[in-house]
């Protein structure tokens, strides 16, 4: 087996920083896939998809996506919880590809949320 040089490990962290980037790091828009056993079944794993193929088609560097598990609206299945720096969250709700792509071109890229799909904006707060 080859040793591997410098020059190889800065060629792969190149190559890696955009999928790093997709989960942590400095952003300006975090999107969070709800992925509970209930969302896989509604069909989440398509919207991570889709995200996935809209954020390397846009080749944006300050987005993450990521995942978490169930939020507990089970029959809103498949959503998203998009955060946007200075920005109240939104919670959108019902998603199918179609709608998740005009959620990231209206709201992800052009900053302007889509009531259509929102269920919630801003956060619960427990004391």
């Amino acid at each position: 087996m080859a040793k591997l040089k410098v020059e190889d490990l800065k060629r792969i962290k190149e190559s890696m920083k955009g999928t790093v980037n997709l989960r942590q790091g400095d952003y300006r828009v975090k999107v969070i896939v709800h992925m509970g056993t209930c969302g896989i079944a509604a069909g989440a794993r398509t919207i991570m998809n889709t995200f996935l193929d809209k954020v390397k088609e846009s080749g944006a560097t300050d987005i993450i996506l990521t995942s978490s598990g169930c939020a507990g609206l089970c029959n809103h299945e498949p959503m998203i919880t998009l955060e946007v720096k200075g920005s109240a969250p939104v919670k959108y709700v019902k998603l199918d590809p179609e709608k998740a792509g005009r959620i990231f071109d209206e709201h992800v890229v052009g900053g302007n949320p889509v009531a259509d799909y929102a269920l919630s904006v801003g956060s619960e707060t427990t004391y």
